[in-house]
């Protein structure tokens, strides 16, 4: 089994322009250009080290291209999610059959919604948002199946943007935050850094392939650059990447990658109520 990080991606759809959209004005999509972008995007991970698993497009789904949404992957099982857009539900199968080969997978049912762009991990918590997408129904069902892992859920209430991850990532050493879009109060004892740009919360962590313990790349758009500087000030090794076209689809950096380690635990999470195990071939 693959033992260093993995990014599992995939090719922007052709009909990328009739994707779902909440917090942006519509505006016309190149998907050529989109899938250049894309393909810059997933360059910076590979040149990193991360080992990609690029699905194809899937040009029946607008959205497809946001391989965080339908799946979560922890150390120790995957979570098949029932997401909020019901457009998008389709796009679970084939995300979950990229992920059998490294992780047991359980399903969640319809009772209640999460998106995976609404789950932030740190350390054992998932703190999970309470957004358009993702409700207290879901944050509940997920919670059991984590619990049997010994993750603990934390519920965010999320107000002015689609995801959680919107408007806080970790860094790794501490969380990068627009306040003004979320409840603050779960993350009070974790250090933090504001955004200078109200948008620019949403950068991506990469894992040290080599386990050093150097200190995470951070992978964020280049259209944010006093957030840019400021992170560099701090320390940080960041990699800005041009996703301009992907933005007008409300992307993110972390949405358009699933990031995992390649070898978990091999635990077998327990069904429990509100979630049932799926058994699909790798």
């Amino acid at each position: 089994m693959q033992a260093g990080p993995i990014a599992v991606t995939r090719v922007p759809s052709r009909s990328i322009a009739h994707c779902e959209v909440t917090y942006v004005q519509r505006s016309p999509i190149d998907p050529d250009l989109a899938r250049a972008q894309h393909r810059a995007y997933v360059d910076t991970l590979r040149d990193h080290g991360l080992t990609i698993i690029e699905l194809p497009a899937e040009d029946a789904l607008p959205d497809a291209v946001f391989v965080e949404d339908p799946v979560i992957v922890l150390d120790e099982v995957a979570v098949a999610l029932h997401m909020g857009a019901p457009s998008r539900r389709p796009e679970v199968d084939s995300l979950v059959h990229a992920i059998t080969p490294f992780r047991s997978v359980v399903r969640m049912d319809e009772h209640g919604t999460v998106d995976g762009g609404d789950v932030l991990r740190i350390g054992r918590t998932l703190y999970v948002g309470l957004s358009t997408r993702t409700d207290a129904a879901g944050l509940h069902a997920l919670a059991d199946v984590v619990g049997t892992c010994g993750h603990t859920v934390c519920p965010v209430r999320v107000h002015g943007c689609l995801h959680l991850k919107s408007a806080c990532t970790w860094l790794g050493d501490r969380l990068l935050m627009n306040p003004d879009w979320i409840d603050t109060a779960p993350f009070a004892d974790l250090p933090r850094l504001r955004v200078a740009e109200p948008w620019a919360a949403d950068v991506l962590g990469l894992p040290d392939p080599a386990a050093t313990g150097a200190p995470a790349r951070i992978v964020m758009p280049a259209s944010f650059p006093r957030t840019r500087d400021m992170l560099r000030h701090n320390g940080y090794d960041v990699r800005a990447v041009d996703v301009s076209e992907l933005q007008k689809a409300e992307a993110g950096v972390t949405c358009m990658a699933l990031v995992f380690a390649g070898s978990g635990n091999g635990a077998t999470a327990t069904a429990t109520a509100g979630v049932t195990d799926t058994d699909m071939a790798g």
